[in-house]
């Protein structure tokens, strides 16, 4: 991560030097790009007026000044698509929980704990991501930026919302909520393993309920934060949906890793296949979800081609092709092939080897979202991508490795527990 920030350049003269040494490879892929591009729309769709409007945009703040700036953006970008990644695991199941605990559900209580050792990270990782994009400034945002802003209609007219201090106190609501609930759910959990009534258990009811309308309005405004204002002339109505299926999904599948490896090793003997096979369906339901998500969304900005609309998924077939459709097949074809099956969702390390690969589409996904409207056209994977990823899966092991091991791992106490040990179907 340190390469990252300490090799980008720092002046035009050290881009050039750069384009130089790459301009082969550049122009290679910039032919392959446009093939693929065209390949892709068929004729239809996408058309010139669309992609026109792409080129225009880029080459209006063009120049070495832009690719300096992209560069120099690269760091940051590869420290944010692993630091929200990993703290989306952790997010995904702190909702997860919630639905368990506002739906009275009977067969999951004996996997609480595990959802609660997952949703240690919630803290640490909320945190470092919150200062990621705080600090990222116009490397993320380009309506940080005033000169950019004096130049631009529109954001003016978003700039009621689009503003540093307002940015800032979402960011802090943000983690309040979701740190408030998870300390809270946590207390009153380990609380009502030794209470004599239920008053715990209808205070994780109550306040899961009120979380999940809260999660549901914060979440969305964070993909608008955090995602889509990196693009602030872009637009989608179901960019908050999508985001969510990819936050749920994952959390999900992070759930189902961990039993698997906890049971493994001794420590779940009162988990059955049943309930692998539910975190299985689960996964399986929201892979098709996400994938709806994804089809409506791309589909009707196709369709419609309207330029605004349509220069996001341009830039992103044209240099970003095979993590595109790749990141559909990871996410949608694999875990649908394998997992359709009923037999399969209860064989341990296949659901543990469908869920590898699982997250590393969604981690694509996230990727995607941030790299292209960052780093423009000079996306990579290399050192800063690795060490990031190593880094931030580091520091997870580590937080969700001491959360698991602060306490039993056999739920007590819970109303529903009985009904949870006993699950066979």
């Amino acid at each position: 991560m340190v390469y990252g920030f300490i090799s980008a350049p720092s002046t035009v003269d050290e881009v050039k030097d750069i384009l130089a040494t790459q301009h082969t490879e550049v122009t290679h892929h910039a032919e392959k790009s446009e093939i693929h591009l065209a390949d892709a729309i068929h004729g239809e769709g996408f058309t010139e007026k669309a992609m026109e409007s792409t080129q225009h945009a880029e080459e209006g703040h063009g120049g070495l000044h832009k690719t300096l700036h992209q560069l120099q953006a690269r760091p940051w970008a590869a420290a944010f698509v692993a630091a929200f990644f990993f703290f989306m695991l952790a997010l995904g199941a702190l909702v997860f929980q919630a639905v368990q605990y506002a739906s009275q559900s009977g067969w999951s209580p004996v996997l609480y704990r595990v959802f609660e050792g997952i949703t240690s990270y919630v803290l640490p990782g909320s945190i470092i991501v919150a200062l990621l994009v705080i600090f990222a400034g116009t490397h993320f945002f380009p309506w940080q930026n005033p000169e950019h802003v004096a130049e631009d209609h529109i954001l003016q007219i978003k700039s009621l919302y689009l503003n540093l201090p307002f940015f800032i106190v979402r960011v802090i609501i943000y983690l309040l909520i979701w740190n408030g609930y998870r300390y809270f759910q946590r207390k009153h959990s380990l609380a009502q393993a030794t209470a004599t009534d239920y008053t715990h258990y209808r205070k994780n009811f109550k306040a899961s309920i009120w979380f999940l309308i809260l999660f549901a309005a914060t979440e969305s405004t964070m993909g608008w934060d955090w995602f889509m204002s990196m693009t602030p002339h872009w637009f989608s109505a179901l960019f908050a949906w999508y985001i969510f299926a990819s936050i749920f999904v994952s959390g999900i599948t992070t759930i189902a890793i961990i039993t698997v490896f906890l049971k493994r090793r001794g420590h779940l003997d009162f988990v059955n296949d049943s309930h692998l096979h539910d975190l299985a369906k689960y996964i399986f339901a929201f892979s098709i979800f996400w994938t709806y998500l994804w089809f409506a969304q791309f589909m009707l900005i196709w369709y419609a081609n309207i330029p605004e609309e349509a220069a996001h998924f341009v830039m992103r077939i044209q240099h970003y092709n095979g993590l595109f459709f790749g990141m559909l097949v990871l996410n949608f074809v694999f875990p649908i092939l394998i997992l359709m099956n009923s037999d399969f969702k209860r064989i341990p390390w296949f659901v543990e080897f469908v869920g590898i690969f699982l997250l590393i589409g969604h981690y694509i996904a996230i990727y995607l979202l941030v790299v292209p409207s960052t780093v423009g056209t000079y996306g990579t994977f290399g050192v800063p991508e690795i060490g990031s990823i190593l880094f931030f899966l580091g520091l997870f092991i580590l937080v969700v490795g001491r959360g698991l091991g602060q306490t039993s791992l056999r739920p007590k106490g819970d109303p529903f527990i009985k009904e949870s040990e006993n699950y066979h179907y």
